[in-house]
């Protein structure tokens, strides 16, 4: 099976589950592929579980769900050493250990619990009782929050939001759609897996071998730059964003078809892959400035290098 094929019937498995919503499928399928994590920002109902779910059975990964809620602590998420009897004191894993983490609610736990993930989603490891131990890979968090019900939460730090990827939203079906929804089947079998966790891994490192011109470096370096000086901004992205776009444009490219990236590739990821990174100032704040408005003002100002598609060089 080519990469565009496996692409396409991951996607398409994934839409077994998700009806109407192929962009936002596509690009959780990319954030997968690219090894990244994926922060999911929406009202109830709409979904985002049953996506995260989705993706962890379209390649027949282990899946682990995690409810956050205030009193949850960090242990119950790394896991902790306990003491036997016949054997001693050992490691007692907790949930993160999976390929899929599903961290439901994220934005309900205390500060102290969510900076747990931290090191785990940046080293794909996690230190207990001084010993660092590995997750199983592939790895990837996928969050989910209410945008709308804010009682009773904490805003995740910006140190947590850069490590998420790409961030999407789905949004209310379309009716048909959601017509076609309510009359499937709730009780058909489950889909076969498209793939299993080594092609996934594979696919990661096939990626990273895409070729990226240094125009197309330069235009991402331009982009990250720009947002760092706009005025509606306490901080722009970091260099973590710039390293990620450049992941998911590699991935793009790759499951187009194309051993090259061209500037659509970064283009078109630049809104999912940086616009949560972006602080606004109070005063952008009150007035209701979007963050995903600002970056493609930005991308309006800049000029798009054009690379030809044979040779990879700017024309």
């Amino acid at each position: 099976m080519s990469l565009p094929e496996l692409f396409a019937a991951l996607v398409a498995r994934v839409e077994c589950t998700i009806v109407g919503k192929t962009s936002a499928v596509q690009a959780a399928v990319l954030c997968l592929l690219a090894q990244g994590h994926l922060l999911i920002e929406d009202v109830p109902g709409v979904g985002k579980t049953s996506l995260a779910r989705a993706l962890a059975e379209a390649f027949g990964a282990t899946m682990n769900r995690i409810q956050f809620t205030p009193d949850l602590l960090p242990t119950d998420i790394l896991g902790t050493m306990v003491y036997r009897r016949d054997a001693g004191e050992e490691f007692r894993p907790g949930p993160i250990f999976a390929n899929v983490v599903l961290c439901d609610e994220v934005n309900r736990a205390s500060p102290k619990t969510q900076s747990a993930l931290l090191q785990v989603m940046e080293e794909r490891q996690v230190t207990v009782d001084g010993r660092d131990r590995d997750v199983p890979r592939p790895f990837m968090v996928i969050a989910t929050q209410n945008p709308v019900e804010m009682a009773g939460t904490f805003p995740l730090p910006e140190a947590q939001l850069d490590r998420f990827a790409v961030r999407l939203s789905l949004g209310y079906p379309a009716p048909q759609d959601e017509l076609t929804m309510l009359r499937s089947d709730t009780a058909a079998a489950p889909a076969r897996p498209a793939a299993d966790p080594a092609t996934i891994e594979a696919v990661a490192a096939f990626a990273r071998d895409v070729y990226v011109d240094d125009a197309l470096l330069a235009y991402v370096v331009e982009i990250v730059a720009a947002t760092r000086r706009l005025p509606e901004l306490e901080l722009g992205a970091s260099p973590r964003a710039s390293k990620a776009l450049v992941r998911l444009a590699r991935v793009r490219a790759a499951v187009f078809g194309r051993g090259y990236v061209v500037a659509d590739d970064v283009y078109d990821l630049a809104v999912p892959v940086l616009a949560h990174r972006l602080v606004r100032t109070p005063r952008a704040e009150v007035a209701g400035v979007d963050v995903e408005d600002l970056v493609r003002r930005v991308l309006g100002t800049i000029t798009v290098p054009r690379i030809t598609a044979r040779a990879g060089i700017p024309c």
